[in-house]
Order: C-alpha cells, then structure tokens, then sequence
C-alpha cells in the first residue's frame, strides 16, 4: 500500500512526533511506501530525514493560500498514493477537494485534541464540519474527541498515541539533572506543557504557592515553550521563587521528567496528552485535569488523580498526598507504566493504523 501522510509542519510538538514515529514503523514494513508532503520547512525531527520516505514541499505563502490546492493535486496525480492521510485541519480541508477529485481514499487525522464551546476552538470544529463528510476514515487519538468533534460514527476510528520505551534508555540520572539545575529540595513536582491559552498554568502555579505555604521541600518545574517567558515568571509569587525552575522548551524532556516525584498536567481540554504518556511510561504518579480523553489513559485513584477544572486547593491537596505517601507514590507510578505498556506502546499504536489502511483498502 502507498501512503501519503500530509502535515503543516514538523515543529516540537505532540502530534508531530506521533506521526514521525508511525512513518518509522511503517516504512519497516515490506508492503508500505510512504510519501510526505509538508507546508513548512520548521523540521524539529530530523530523523525523518534518515527514513526511506519521499518528502514534497509546499510552501504557503499565507495561512489561505489556494496555490497549495494545485500543489497537493500534481503531487498526488504523480505519486499515486492509496491513501492521503491528513494530519491536522488545514491540511484535511486541502486533501478532501483533491482526493474527491481524483477518487483517491481519505483518512481525517485532525482530531488530536478535545475541544469545548470555547471561541479559541471554533475555527477547528468548521474545518471538521467541512471535511468529515469526505472522509472515508476519521481517525482519533480519542473516544473523548471524535466525540466532541461529532465524528461520523460509523467511520470513525480510535487509535491512540503509543509511547516507545526506547526513548527512556541511557538517560542522564535524575541525581546529575537535580545537581544541573540546583535543585535541593526532597521532592519535584513538574509540568510539561506549553504556555499557552489551552493549558492553565495559573492553577498550576497557584497550587504550587499553597503547597509552599505549608511545606519546603518541594520544587515546582514548568518545561515547555515559552514556560521561562516574562508572562509565565510574573505568575510565580516572589517569595517562593527559590522553589520555582521555569526551563522553557527543552530537547530532554525525557531526562527532565525522571527527576520528577510527580508529573502533573493542568489543562482547560485534552486528549490523549504525550507529557501523561511520558509521566506514566516513566512510573511517575500523574495528577491532571478532569475531562477531554485524559481520563481514557489516568485511572483516577490508581495511577494518579483526576482533579476539577481550575481548582487549586484540590491540586495542592492531591500533591502533599502523594508527597507524604512514599508507597502509594511508587505503587501508582508502577501501575501507570504496566498500563503504557498494555494499553498505549508504539507497536500498538502502528499495528492499529496498519490494520486500519489495510481494511480501508479491502473495502
């Protein structure tokens, strides 16, 4: 089978890295050629470039631009795939006018996330709308986000992310990353994430002082874009700054995250999120908002807590009792990562999309 995966870009990023690591797998496999079309030129996974993958480029000159319709059109009329597989909104607008066009099967990749009413998501939520109906297969990453995205049932598919194992192995030790960045503190609580308006940094901070009111001896880690800006290190209260380490976007996430006693992902909407992936995979205890596909992948009282929406003091709660409890801390680490590597491994993951073309092309 020949498939065309199209993307905007391959910047750092969650949905990114899922589909550089199925290409990986799939180009493994005797009967798979793989072509990849890209809107950008931004490439954070290099070794895409090591695959035996056909790269096209198409660059946009604007965020609307009607160009990349011909584009997508030479291409496919060239490369004959079997299947497109758009990866995210813009590029399924694209791919649904020139695959009807051309009688070529579509699967919709756009639902990585969960969205709710809120204005910062409605522009997705049209594009699906729009493309769903061209779509012989949307695929999710999420039961809680084809729900929200009112995918068509009955063609609609859940695979989720896959975490490989092999990206834990010869890690720094958390001893040489505590002695890196002074930590002295006995514990860690950290949270992966961007700062940006769909995750709730806010809480997570306000957590974090109330926490620091009565103990410490904990240090509170933000990793992730834009985590270290001016914005972000004006919601650190002064005088626990000495227990805050803001680092930014960081290429050592895994390492970062073995230091840590606690991984913890305060959010306003979710879907399957890689950071609880890597928290649980690493046999950390997670604590995370309630809702979207979060509570598909965190048993709530077994491999971590499930909190309210935007609710310090119940945050702050969750965090002194895992602290304070050293066998319910490993016990839930434990179960988590058992839980990765049933439910959620990268051979998993590939194994379902590999089956799901095949069947799709069987039909």
């Amino acid at each position: 089978m020949k498939i065309l995966y199209f993307i905007d870009c391959l910047a750092s990023g969650g949905k990114e890295r899922r589909l550089v690591e199925l290409i990986k797998g799939l180009t493994r496999k005797d009967d798979v050629t793989v072509d990849l079309v890209l809107m950008s030129r931004d490439v954070h996974y290099k070794d895409i470039f090591g695959m035996n993958v056909s790269i096209h480029y198409l660059i946009r000159k604007s965020r609307k631009d009607l160009s990349v319709f011909a584009g997508l059109y030479r291409i496919c009329r060239e490369v004959k795939p079997d299947i497109v597989h758009s990866w995210d909104s813009m590029t399924a607008v694209y791919s649904a006018v020139v695959c009807k066009l051309l009688g070529i099967k579509i699967v919709n990749g756009m639902v990585n996330d969960c969205p709710d009413n809120r204005k910062l998501f409605r522009k997705p939520l049209l594009r699906a709308r729009l493309t769903f109906p061209f779509a012989d297969l949307v695929v999710g990453n999420s039961l809680a986000g084809l729900t929200a995205y009112k995918a068509p049932v009955k063609r609609s598919l859940v695979i989720n992310n896959g975490f490989d194992f092999r990206r834990t192995d010869n890690l720094e030790s958390p001893e040489t990353w505590r002695e890196a960045l002074g930590i002295t503190t006995r514990f860690a609580v950290g949270m992966v994430a961007s700062f940006s308006d769909f995750k709730d940094y806010p809480t997570f901070y306000r957590g974090a002082h109330l926490v620091l009111h009565e103990r410490k001896d904990v240090t509170f880690i933000a990793i992730g874009k834009d985590t270290d800006s001016e914005m972000s290190a004006r919601l650190v209260d002064p005088q626990y700054s000495e227990y805050f380490k803001l680092l930014g976007k960081r290429s050592d996430v895994e390492s970062m995250i073995r230091l840590l006693d606690i991984g913890v992902l305060i959010t306003f909407t979710e879907g399957i999120s890689n950071s609880i992936l890597e928290y649980m995979a690493s046999g950390k205890p997670v604590i995370a908002t309630l809702g979207g596909g979060t509570a598909e992948l965190v048993i709530d009282g077994g491999t971590g807590y499930l909190i309210r929406q935007s609710d310090p003091q119940e945050l702050a709660r969750r965090i002194s009792e895992i602290l304070d409890d050293d066998k319910l801390r490993q016990e839930m680490g434990a179960r988590g990562k058992l839980r990765i590597g049933e439910e959620f491994s990268l051979d998993r993951m590939i194994s379902r999309f590999y089956e799901a073309y095949g069947k799709l092309l069987s039909n």
